[in-house]
């Protein structure tokens, strides 16, 4: 059984401080910003300006990392850089093969097959590079736990540069340098291309040069690699954004084109959800170097075909993806509530399992694991949820296991087909005794109760935000009580398109990778959702579009709850829930339907007042009401709930109750 993610819903009246709106800013955005804790002009100019040095972080090794390649440049040595497969991997190995190269030397990029040979350095790649004269090899994004392969380099005579952000071990690699910022005792959180790029400013020194010339590459590596957006990352990513819009390299500009994202308005968003797949889909695939060529090409044409091949990748890395998702779904339909997921499949692509689990994780709330087999051998994908270090989990269960590495929300295996069933048996027993703290959250920004807050100039004005990431998400924002007006299948029937309305105003909204018998929604159920907003543009049209991140159906219980008692719902409610005179009158007749008397459990009551056609929250506010005026009975107590009608003579004045009183005061400030 699926598990449910908690919404945490913002309660109360939204804040738009006016001191901000005065200064300029939407309201939208006045609102988001305040909800962070930046509610007056000074605190929330100093983050939307943000950022700070970028040569500020002292890293150990730079200096004599730096002479190194020097040396390497007065000698005329040959040099290898290696890097790895993903979006920081690629960036990473552009750069310092770029900067090598302009350096005057005869520089060899070599990035490892993602299934063939795994994540970091080797010693049949190390041998490979030092047959061919290799003197010097750099790494980037990886080499800080390759003390054997180091050792190994040492023997064959080459020299080794380590440039890393991963945790460092007990024991370093005896290399020329070990440049990782973990070393320091704060532990900068600079991506991989991120250091890469402090050494070409330390090799050169000619920081604002390097700048100009890599910003863009530095900025999709950042993204890619989820690192938190606040302080030095914050200042690199903007001026990459500069470049990746006044001036991108030929094929980061094609990939843009090629994607569809409007090379004028490129936000960190374009890049983690349009270039950051799309280079990532080579890596995925088994075509890396079409990545890297792209990024090392200057050719505009060339360029162009180069992204045509990778966003046809992505598709092919898409439909793969897919029909595993879907094989995927289908084997959790009996999978027991609160236990890990741990899937195995025949056929299933190595390089793409990794984003099924991630969905899995996100989706259900639990750690998962896909293993693709491959005879008696089966490597596996692991993906956590917050709270649940999916590392020490595999440590504790390591008897089962052939290997395993990684970190507390991500980790591979290998295990033996034989053990996969203990090793389940053994995680879920893990996990029992050690749950997350919390129950999986859904953290909202805003509830919006207004929907002329999201026009196309207050959902532009989110771009302030920009660069949006890890430490600083981009707004995700919430609709309670909307009615769903239309479902519709689009994509080949992969995706949703939807229409929700509120108060008679209208929002039109997309879902993707979900289908409509997953939800089991139909028009005119009311619905939360929680979405991104976003400007949809389509034949030189634009609109304002919600994109899901998830959708439920409107739980009305602890709503009815408090108008049985006579309390206010929660703001923005109180219009939704006023009832009319018609609404008053149908009640009135479907008491009088069923013997005068309603009774039983608040599910109970629900039921047996749905037949009336007004809705659970109106019933209830109008049966407060009757109560307030003498026309019904009303008691409440040991978990029952009774109405009875009396009769009367006298008419009623309805607006005069005090609940009708109080709704209509509140919803009027709305």
């Amino acid at each position: 059984m699926k598990q449910k993610l908690v919404w945490n819903v913002p309660r109360g009246e939204m804040r738009i401080p006016e001191a901000l709106t005065a200064a300029g800013l939407s309201p939208l955005l006045s609102a988001v910003l305040c909800s962070r804790g930046f509610d007056t002009p000074e605190s929330a100019g100093a983050f939307l300006r943000g950022g700070s040095s970028i040569l500020s972080a002292d890293i150990a090794d730079l200096a004599a990392a730096a002479a190194r390649i020097r040396e390497a440049v007065q000698k005329h040595e040959k040099v290898a850089v290696f890097g790895d497969y993903d979006v920081d991997g690629v960036t990473s190995t552009c750069l310092m093969t770029e900067l090598l190269r302009s350096l005057g030397l005869d520089c060899t990029p070599y990035i490892p097959d993602r299934i063939s040979e795994g994540y970091g350095l080797n010693c049949a790649a190390v041998e490979k590079l030092a047959g061919e004269g290799v003197a010097l090899m750099v790494t980037v994004d990886c080499g800080v736990p390759a003390v054997a392969e180091t050792e190994r380099a040492n023997q064959l005579g080459m020299d080794v540069i380590i440039t890393d952000h991963h945790e460092c071990q007990s024991e370093l690699p005896r290399a020329v340098a070990v440049v990782d910022p973990k070393r320091g005792a704060e532990g900068h959180e600079l991506a991989g291309v991120g250091v890469a790029f402090r050494l070409a400013c330390e090799v050169t020194g000619r920081p604002e040069d390097m700048l100009s010339r890599f910003a863009d590459l530095v900025a999709v590596g950042t993204v890619a690699d989820v690192m938190p957006l606040d302080g030095i990352n914050r200042a690199i990513v903007r001026a990459g954004l500069r470049k990746l819009i006044s001036a991108p390299r030929p094929g980061l500009l094609a990939l843009l084109r090629e994607a569809g994202v409007d090379p004028a308005r490129v936000t960190a968003t374009s890049v983690g959800f349009s270039i950051a797949p799309r280079l990532n889909a080579a890596g995925r695939m088994g075509r890396v170097f079409s990545a890297l060529e792209l990024l090392l090409e200057q050719d505009a044409n060339r360029a162009a075909a180069l992204a045509r091949e990778l966003c046809d990748l992505n598709r092919e890395r898409q439909d793969t993806e897919h029909d595993i998702w879907l094989e995927a779904q289908a084997m959790l339909r009996s999978h027991p509530e609160g236990r890990p997921i741990v899937l195995v499949g025949e056929s299933w692509h190595q390089g793409v399992v990794g984003i099924v689990a991630s969905r899995l994780a996100e989706s259900w709330g639990l750690p998962a694991v896909m293993i693709c087999l491959d005879g008696d051998r089966g490597k596996g994908s692991c993906r956590s949820c917050p709270g649940f270090n999916i590392f020490e989990a595999l440590s504790a269960c390591s008897d089962w296991l052939d290997g395993f590495g990684g970190h507390a929300l991500a980790a591979g295996l290998t295990i033996s087909r034989e053990n996969i069933a203990a090793f389940e048996q053994a995680l879920a027993d893990y996990y029992a005794a050690h749950p997350p703290a919390e129950p999986p959250g859904l953290e909202l920004d805003l509830r919006i109760d207004d929907l002329s807050l999201l026009s196309i100039d207050g959902v532009r004005s989110l771009d302030l935000l920009e660069p949006c990431g890890s430490g600083n998400p981009r707004p995700r924002l919430c609709i309670v009580g909307a009615k769903l007006e239309s479902l519709c299948t689009m994509g080949g029937g992969r995706h949703l398109r939807m229409s929700v309305s509120r108060l008679d105003q209208r929002a039109e909204c997309v879902f993707f990778s979900h289908t409509d018998s997953e939800l089991g929604l139909h028009p005119g159920d009311t619905v939360d959702i929680a979405f991104y907003p976003q400007i949809n543009e389509y034949r030189s049209r634009q609109s304002v579009q919600l994109v899901l991140t998830d959708i439920r159906r409107s739980d009305p219980r602890p709503l009815c709850a408090r108008l049985l008692r006579g309390e206010l719902p929660e703001y923005g409610e109180s219009a939704l829930v006023i009832p009319d005179r018609d609404d008053f009158a149908a009640l009135w007749r479907h008491l009088r339907a069923r013997g005068g008397a309603v009774s039983g459990s608040l599910d109970e009551l629900l039921i047996a007042l749905a037949p009336a056609g007004i809705g659970s929250a109106r019933s209830c506010a109008a049966l407060r009401v009757f109560s307030e005026l003498g026309l019904v009975e009303l008691s409440l107590g040991g978990g029952q709930i009774s109405a009875k009608q009396l009769i009367t003579r006298e008419k009623a004045n309805l607006a005069s109750a005090p609940m009708m009183r109080a709704l209509s005061g509140a919803a009027g400030r709305l």
